[in-house]
């Protein structure tokens, strides 16, 4: 095949990569105010929309792989390399911040029981 991507595609991808990581984190961010406010459910539902935009992010990376693989040349940009360090900093919030709301939950539950 070897096409090569031309910038503006590459910054297109990375850009669509930030987007939805911006998306995700601002979700994430939210979610932790709810847990700080004991509103687990709604915690969890942003924790879900969160993903689904990590899930958004990752379908652009993906596309990037694929057309790698099939043989486009593709210029490391970056603005690429900004794109993936966002996406990949942002998944590892999001599961931290699964972790800390199980912590949360724990702890409003045992403060509820010592309050009688």
């Amino acid at each position: 095949m070897n096409e090569k991507m031309n910038s503006e595609e590459i910054q297109l991808i990375a850009f669509n990569i930030i987007l939805h990581s911006g998306n995700a984190k601002m979700q994430i961010h939210s979610a932790f105010k709810a847990m700080r406010e004991a509103d687990f459910s709604t915690a969890d539902q942003l924790l879900e929309d969160a993903n689904q935009e990590i899930l958004l992010a990752h379908q652009s990376q993906t596309e990037l792989l694929q057309s790698y693989a099939n043989g486009t040349k593709i210029e490391m940009e970056i603005i690429m390399v900004h794109a993936q360090d966002h996406l990949m900093t942002t998944m590892t919030l999001r599961e931290m911040a699964i972790e800390m709301s199980y912590l949360y939950e724990q702890n409003h539950k045992l403060s509820a029981t010592l309050r009688g």
